[in-house]
């Protein structure tokens, strides 16, 4: 386990759909989605672009909001990536 800092992502796939994950090593993270190997998700759309990321102090709380991130409604996601990230 590293001790980088947690975050809440998002990437852009090559068909224009977002996924949102979570990770302790983001760059390792968005190689392995563009190696085909992050996520069952983002293996055939590939490759994908980081659009956001926010910092969580640690996994459960990056948990939680990814689970809201994910309830958010595509124009709603668009609204958040459109304010920044980190």
């Amino acid at each position: 386990m590293t001790t980088d800092e947690w975050k809440v992502y998002i990437v852009k796939c090559a068909d224009t759909t977002f996924y949102t994950g979570i990770t302790n090593g983001l760059d390792k993270r968005l190689k392995s989605h563009n190696e085909g190997t992050g996520a069952k998700y983002t293996k055939s759309r590939g490759p994908v672009e980081l659009v956001y990321a926010e910092p969580a102090p640690d996994r459960s709380t990056a948990s939680k909001r990814e689970y809201v991130i994910k309830q958010l409604s595509r124009k709603e996601k668009l609204v958040l990536v459109s304010r920044g990230s980190d």
